[in-house]
C-alpha cells in the first residue's frame, strides 16, 4: 500500500489487475458450477418462477378454455393422416370426433411448441445483445431479408428451376439466407462500434433499410418453389403433428448459448461490457470486438429462424417478421435480460418466448380480439422492466444495509 501511494504508476496497474479480476469473475449464468452461492440462488429463483408463471398460465388455459370437438385421425395405407368415419344412428356415415380441451391437447401443444420456437431462437442472439448492454430493433427485418434471400436461391432448384441435386440447393439456400442475416448483424455491429452511435438508433434505422431491400427484391411479391426435400426435412412430424426439426434447432440454440455465455471467456466479456463499459475497456478487453460478436450472433440467430420458417410455410414475403421485434424484445426481458445490461440467460430467454407464445395463443382460445395482443404483450413488457428495476433497488438496499451494518 506504502508503494502505491508513492508510485501513481504501479497504484493504476495494480487498480487494473483489480478490475481485470473483477471481469473475469463468473458471470451471472444459470450454470451452478461457474457462480457464487448468493447469485447462483438469485438466478435459480428467477428461472423457476419464469416456470411458476408458466404453469399458472397452463392451468389458467386449461380451466377457461373449454372442450371442443375434434376430429379424429388415423394412419393410411400410404402413411398419410385420414379422417376416421363412424356410422350414427340413422345409419349414415359421418366423421368421427372426439371432444377435447382446447388448450390441453396434443395438437394445440405441437403449435405452441412449434410457434414458440421461431421466437425463442431469436431471443437467445436478443438476450445476448441486451446482456451486453445493447439492443436490436432490427430482427424483424433481418428475418425478412434472410427469408428472401434464401428463398430466391431455393426457388432456383425448386420445381421448373435449375437441374441438379436436391441437396446443393439446399445448401446454397440456406448458406444464402445464414450469410445474409450474419452480414446484417456484422454491420449494425461495426456502424454501432466505428460511430459510435447509440444501437437504438442504428437498429431503428437498419430495420427500415433492409426492410426496404426485401420488398425491392421481391416487389412484394411471395417468393415460393422450393426444393420437396427442404421442406421435407423441416416439416418432418413426429406423433401428433408435432415439428421435430424447428424444436430442435431451438434445443440446440438455447444449450449453445448457455454454454457460450456460462463457460467461454468471451461470455465472461459480455456480462462485464454490459455491467461497466468503462472497466471493460481498463481491463485490456477489446470491447469493439466483443460489440462486433453479440450483433453478429443476434443476426445469425434471425437468420436461423428464418430458414426454419421458409422450410415450414414454403413461401417468403418482404413481411415476414412484421412486429417481431417488439415479441423478441418481450422474450429475452421476460426472460430476466436487464436493459440496464449485465444480467440475463438463453435459458430465460426461452422460457420468455413460451410466456409471450402462451399469452399470444391465449388470446385466441379465449375468444379475445386479437386486436388485443399487442396492448397485452406490450403491458407485460413494461411490467418485467419495472420489476427488474424494482429487483435492483431492493438489491441496492440489501447490499447497502450489510456494508453500514459492517
Amino acid at each position: 500500500m506504502v508503494a502505491e501511494r508513492r508510485d501513481p504508476a504501479l497504484r493504476e496497474h495494480n487498480e487494473l489487475g483489480r478490475a481485470e479480476l473483477v471481469l473475469c469473475a463468473p458471470p451471472p449464468t444459470t450454470d451452478a458450477l461457474l457462480m457464487s452461492p448468493s447469485l447462483r440462488s438469485a438466478l435459480r429463483f428467477q428461472e423457476s418462477g419464469l416456470v411458476l408463471v408458466i404453469l399458472a398460465l397452463a392451468g389458467f388455459l386449461t380451466w377457461f378454455s373449454g372442450r371442443v370437438a375434434m376430429p379424429v385421425f388415423e394412419t393410411g395405407p400410404d402413411g398419410t393422416p385420414q379422417r376416421v368415419f363412424t356410422t350414427d344412428a340413422a345409419g349414415d356415415r359421418v366423421p368421427l370426433s372426439i371432444e377435447k380441451n382446447k388448450f390441453l391437447n396434443a395438437q394445440n401443444l405441437a403449435q405452441l411448441a412449434k410457434d414458440t420456437s421461431f421466437i425463442a431462437i431469436m431471443a437467445v442472439g436478443m438476450s445476448i445483445v441486451i446482456i451486453a448492454g445493447g439492443i436490436d430493433l432490427s430482427v424483424g427485418a433481418i428475418y425478412a431479408l434472410a427469408s428472401v434471400v434464401g428463398a430466391l436461391v431455393l426457388r432456383y432448384y425448386g420445381p421448373g428451376g435449375a437441374t441438379g441435386p436436391q441437396w446443393i440447393g439446399i445448401a446454397l439456400g440456406a448458406t444464402a439466407a445464414l450469410g445474409t442475416a450474419a452480414l446484417c448483424g456484422l454491420l449494425n455491429g461495426g456502424l454501432i462500434v466505428t460511430l459510435r452511435v447509440h444501437p437504438f438508433i442504428i437498429t431503428l434505422g437498419a430495420m427500415a433499410i433492409l426492410r426496404g431491400i426485401a420488398f425491392v427484391a421481391t416487389k412484394g411479391q411471395s417468393i415460393g418453389g422450393f426444393p420437396p426435400a427442404f421442406r421435407g426435412i423441416v416439416r418432418y412430424q413426429v406423433g401428433n403433428s408435432l415439428s421435430i426439426v424447428p424444436l430442435a434447432i431451438m434445443l440446440l440454440v438455447t444449450a449453445g448459448g448457455s454454454l457460450f455465455m456460462g463457460r467461454l471467456a468471451i461470455g465472461r466479456h459480455i456480462y462485464a461490457l454490459g455491467g461497466n463499459e468503462m472497466a471493460t475497456r481498463f481491463s485490456g478487453i477489446q470491447v469493439g470486438r466483443v460489440k462486433l460478436g453479440v450483433y453478429l450472433l443476434s443476426g445469425l440467430t434471425a437468420g436461423v429462424a428464418a430458414l426454419l420458417s421458409i422450410g415450414y410455410y414454403g413461401a417468403a414475403t418482404s413481411g415476414d417478421g412484421q412486429g417481431y421485434e417488439l415479441n423478441v424484445i418481450a422474450a429475452a426481458v421476460v426472460g430476466g435480460a436487464s436493459l440496464a445490461g449485465g444480467k440475463g440467460s438463453a435459458l430465460g430467454a426461452v422460457l420468455g418466448a413460451l410466456v409471450i407464445q402462451m399469452i399470444s395463443s391465449g388470446i385466441i382460445i379465449l375468444g379475445i380480439d386479437q386486436n388485443y395482443s399487442q396492448i397485452i404483450i406490450g403491458s407485460v413488457v413494461i411490467a418485467a422492466v419495472v420489476l427488474d428495476n424494482l429487483n435492483s433497488w431492493l438489491a441496492s438496499r440489501r447490499l447497502t444495509g450489510r456494508v453500514s451494518s459492517d
